[in-house]
């Protein structure tokens, strides 16, 4: 009996980038269940390098990190060309404490696709999963 070939693409990939170890665990979890692979980083210098090395589909990243912030690490990643197009998601704690629309415009401004806050409703990431990678 002869194997067939099969067009089984692998996975697409996105980058989680949180030093809150709940909030990894609930991206990793959810994304996982939907079939994409996921790489978790805990700073903005070691997003960067992930981003490089990997390729995501999306970035979700939160604005305050050891080391080096997500407003930094995503100009950063904006000015390679082989990631400047790559959908990355703001999170932050700061909805909970009302002064999130400053935070929002500033990280629009930065080169954020979008800005979500903690805690983070599945419904609402399952759509911008959608809105960012089509064929999700």
């Amino acid at each position: 009996m002869q194997a067939t070939e099969t067009n089984i693409s692998p996975p697409l990939t996105i980058l989680v980038v949180d030093d809150n170890r709940d909030i990894c665990d609930l991206l990793h979890a959810f994304l996982e269940a939907r079939g994409y692979r996921v790489v978790e980083v805990t700073d903005g210098r070691k997003a960067l390098e992930a981003a490089l090395r990997e390729r995501p589909a999306l970035i979700f990243m939160d604005l305050y990190m050891p080391h080096q912030d997500g407003f930094i690490t995503t100009r950063l990643i904006r000015r390679y060309t082989e990631l400047a197009e790559i959908p990355i998601i703001a999170i932050s704690a700061y909805g909970s404490f009302g002064i999130d629309s400053e935070l929002q415009r500033e990280a629009l401004a930065t080169g954020f696709n979008e800005y979500i806050t903690k805690p983070l409703d599945t419904k609402h990431l399952e759509n911008l999963i959608k809105q960012f990678i089509p064929a999700a």
